[in-house]
């Protein structure tokens, strides 16, 4: 049996280490701009750099995301902190669109396996603190990630390299203390039939997982343009031209995000899910408002709105479907999960990038703001919809 103690020191690496792989995604969105003053390339190459790390994970968990579930949680959590180490090594020596490009190639393939074992392996754990710490722990991730970075690109020497430096260390030694874990799954076979691409969704588990769909794909959507497109709005926007206005605009999205979830923690599913509804338009119509007059501090302000709606959905999502997976099914269901969140993370992204060609930058994010309104809307009224069947006693699965 696993002491208490052997629980929260697994829990608490498990949950570092998953930090860590958020904190290296964002970690380049502060240096975007200095990468195109230096490459030369254009928004919507921006875009494409970005895209392509969202894409290759999700190649990733449609894949190896229910690998551990055969081989072992150890064995694939070493593969991907192994593959992130590359990858940061990649970015270190890169001086071109094509090296910037391979590295969030590796870099997604390593988190998107990562993201699906990591994530299973904290329920393995802990049933009770697991779904909490799978909440909040990518959140601030992405917050130090982006905001750590700022502050090395404003203040420290090789703004372009430091940064990958700190992480290559950080993942050395996690690589090295992960077979100290206790393994929570036994070996079986099927390993190489999983590899098929495939969502592994339990029956259970489906009509919840539509339900939650609408907000859950807004809140992406938001986090990626977060991770692309905001540090150039703002300095379109307002003129402003410092490093850490691109990390600190993720970093208040993802920071109140996570100080949500934590507050929210112990509410019920639905009821969280209906306040993230509530508070993402509003959010985001303040953003677009800040947008047009100009206004940073306004930007702000709406974005720490969003970004309690961001947490309150994305916790009332997780929470909606995560317990209806029986232990052999939490790495496929986790995989199916961040797929389609990733696809809502990538895709409207690249979208938008493309568009800001034809529309400009301004016009883009208007439109993509109104868009994600009408999501959030509609996926309020569907909720509201299903509580007042509930209530009248009629049957909704």
């Amino acid at each position: 049996m696993i002491s208490s103690t052997s629980n929260r020191s697994s829990l608490w690496f498990l949950a570092f280490t998953l930090l860590s792989f958020l904190a290296a995604s964002t970690a380049p969105t502060p240096l975007y701009h200095l990468y195109q003053e230096h490459l030369q390339f254009s928004a919507a190459t921006l875009t494409l750099i970005f895209g392509v790390y969202a894409i290759s994970l999700l190649v990733a968990l449609l894949t190896v995301g229910s690998l551990s579930d055969y081989l072992g949680r150890k064995p694939v959590i070493f593969t991907a902190v192994m593959l992130n180490m590359l990858a940061m090594l990649l970015f270190i020596k890169a001086d071109s669109v094509a090296w910037l490009i391979s590295a969030r190639v590796l870099q997604g393939f390593a988190t998107g396996m990562a993201t699906a074992v990591l994530s299973a392996a904290l329920l393995d754990t802990d049933r009770q603190q697991g779904p909490l710490v799978n909440s909040v722990a990518p959140l601030l991730g992405m917050a130090a990630g982006a905001m750590g970075c700022g502050l090395l690109a404003e203040f420290a020497p090789l703004p372009l390299q430091l940064t990958y430096w700190v992480l290559f260390a950080l993942f050395v030694m996690q690589a090295l203390y992960v077979w100290r874990l206790p393994e929570s799954v036994s070996r079986q076979p099927g390993a190489w039939a999983s590899l098929r691409p495939t969502l592994h969704v339990p029956i259970q588990a489906r009509r919840v997982l539509w339900l939650v769909l609408p907000i859950n794909i807004a809140v992406w959507a938001l986090g990626g343009f977060y991770a692309s497109l905001a540090p150039s709005l703002v300095r379109t926007a307002t003129g402003s031209t410092s490093n850490l206005i691109g990390g600190a605009t993720v970093a208040v999205l993802t920071v109140t995000g996570a100080l949500m979830i934590y507050a929210l923690r112990n509410q019920p599913a639905d009821k969280v899910l209906r306040l993230g509804g509530s508070l993402l338009p509003v959010g985001i119509a303040l953003i677009l408002i800040a947008v047009h007059s100009a206004s940073l501090t306004l930007f702000f302000v709406g974005t720490l709105v969003a970004g309690c709606g961001f947490g309150a959905g994305f916790l009332g999502a997780l929470r909606s479907v995560v317990p209806l997976a029986l232990p052999h099914e939490r790495a496929g269901l986790m995989s199916a999960f961040y797929v389609l969140s990733y696809l809502a993370f990538c895709l409207p992204s690249l979208l938008a990038g493309n568009l800001t060609r034809t529309f400009g930058l301004v016009a883009t994010t208007d439109g993509y703001g109104a868009v994600l309104i009408i999501l959030s809307v509609g996926a309020q009224l569907a909720l509201m919809r299903q509580r007042s069947m509930k209530v009248c006693g009629v049957d909704v699965r």
